[in-house]
């Protein structure tokens, strides 16, 4: 907690100094008369005159305008908590509310992707085969059945972190099927996806599943193969008229909420199912190149008694590394979430939510984190359940200081006025000075990361408001201004 009573003298000496009719300590102390104010009135603002940078210290301006959004209407009803933290000496610099905990919106993917990380290693890809059982007879017939491979690619068919395309895997597999020679396909089309065995799960509590005005829920399974008549069905709930209700189906009858919703009835989702999609398309692309199959699209969750196979092809996913990039620049939802269920499988060989949520958190405790107020729900950090303090978030990004990977971590978020969500924030001050994690919900808007100085030393910090007034870039706006004077510690 700052102790302000120290930075009374000095501001009035400026004060009286630079001829102000009011003292700077005067609007950062809290008046019951806020209360009454208009909004068209001056509201406080932080010190900023080049006068009152010369006089006080970069800690004591960063000090008074914490204490200015102390007394902020606008947080007025807010719960928000702050720290920057000096990893050298191990100490707080300035901090309120450090021990609170608060909802981190997406700043959760910082403990999702680096336990990925570190779990996995930045080389680490998934693989989607495609391989044969049975026989290839003279006339390039195969008496046998296809099968597809997958191993739960989060990144399959995207685009995304340099992943391929459909049409590229697919084109890739015809390839294949031309080198063994194989010319028609007296067999089925087989999704062997066991990694997926009982995977669609109960939502994470209390969720709001909005991304780029996207309403998305990953299944994540082969249950009902028709993909592309997946529609998002719109319905609108009881418990509010501000809010409108959405379920997915056929994959899961779960009610998924949003704040608002300004399309039509019906939607087409992002695809729910990428093994089932990859595999219709598949079949199709064959039949139209001159392949005949015989038999359909199905999926094999478990095979007792599996065929003998014969590999043709294999997709590798990019790596690790690049998915991680990609997760933390375009705060990816998808990939976060999908990235919990696959450090899940590879340690616990479940692949659901649950099992990601364990590994998670027994991973952070095994790491020094500092649970107390933590509460770790999902991946993306989607869910309002979600809690962390101040303090946990900036120690926790100080250890990683140490491990071989940090710089790798460190390129992964985005830097202050030049990507990824922070290419809007800090294009003036701090352009290219901080590295930091995003996070937004409705009222919730979050901040941590790494801070360069102009001096060349490394804070780190974490900044979480919950429950503002006002709109989203009002608090962004702040959230610079609190910000800036750190730049010189």
């Amino acid at each position: 907690m700052v102790n302000f009573r120290k930075y009374i003298s000095s501001a009035a000496v400026l004060a009286s100094g630079l001829f102000l009719a009011q003292s700077t300590v005067s609007t950062v102390l809290y008046s019951q008369n806020y209360d009454n104010q208009k909004s068209s009135l001056n509201l406080p603002s932080p010190v900023s005159s080049v006068a009152e940078r010369a006089v006080l210290s970069a800690k004591e301006l960063v000090d008074i305008n914490v204490n200015t959004m102390m007394a902020d209407p606008m947080l007025k009803n807010a719960t928000w908590g702050f720290v920057v933290y000096d990893p050298k000496t191990k100490k707080v610099i300035s901090s309120y509310n450090e021990s609170t905990p608060l909802v981190p919106a997406s700043t959760t993917k910082l403990l999702t992707t680096e336990t990925a990380m570190n779990l996995l290693g930045e080389n680490y890809r998934w693989m989607t085969q495609l391989e044969y059982s049975g026989t290839v007879d003279e006339n390039g017939t195969l008496n046998g059945n296809l099968y597809i491979v997958g191993s739960g690619d989060p990144s399959l068919g995207t685009n995304k972190a340099g992943a391929w395309s459909y049409r590229d895997i697919i084109s890739d597999f015809v390839g294949g099927l031309s080198r063994e020679g194989i010319r028609k396909v007296n067999g089925d089309i087989i999704i062997q996806t066991a990694l997926f065995k009982g995977n669609i799960s109960m939502l994470p509590e209390n969720v709001v599943w909005l991304e780029n005005n996207n309403y998305y829920l990953p299944a994540g399974t082969t249950n009902g193969i028709n993909p592309a008549n997946e529609k998002l069905i719109v319905k609108k709930g009881g418990f509010s008229s501000e809010k409108k209700f959405f379920y997915v189906s056929p994959y899961a009858h779960q009610m998924v909420y949003a704040e608002k919703y300004d399309g039509e009835g019906v939607l087409t989702t992002k695809l729910p199912d990428a093994p089932a999609y990859l595999a219709n398309s598949f079949r199709t692309t064959l039949v139209k190149s001159g392949i005949p199959v015989t038999g359909k699209v199905s999926p094999k969750m478990t095979d007792p008694s599996p065929e003998n196979r014969k590999m043709v092809s294999a997709y590798k996913s990019p790596t690790l590394g690049d998915i991680i990039f990609y997760t933390n620049q375009h705060s990816d939802n998808s990939l976060a979430e999908a990235l919990l269920k696959t450090v899940g499988f590879q340690r616990m060989g479940d692949q659901t939510s649950e099992s990601g949520r364990m590994v998670v958190t027994e991973h952070l405790r095994n790491a020094g984190f500092d649970m107390n107020g933590l509460n770790y729900i999902d991946g993306s950090g989607l869910s309002r359940s979600n809690n962390v303090t101040p303090i946990s978030q900036v120690k926790f990004l100080t250890s990683l200081m140490d491990e071989k990977y940090y710089k790798s971590y460190l390129t992964s978020l985005p830097v202050g006025g030049q990507s990824g969500t922070l290419k809007r924030m800090f294009i003036g001050e701090g352009n290219g000075q901080v590295f930091a994690k995003t996070g937004t919900l409705n009222k919730v808007k979050t901040l941590a990361g790494y801070l360069k100085t102009n001096s060349g030393k490394t804070l780190v910090f974490s900044l979480m408001v919950n429950n503002y007034a006002g709109s989203v870039d009002m608090v962004k706006k702040r959230m610079e201004k609190i910000l800036e004077p750190a730049l010189n510690l």
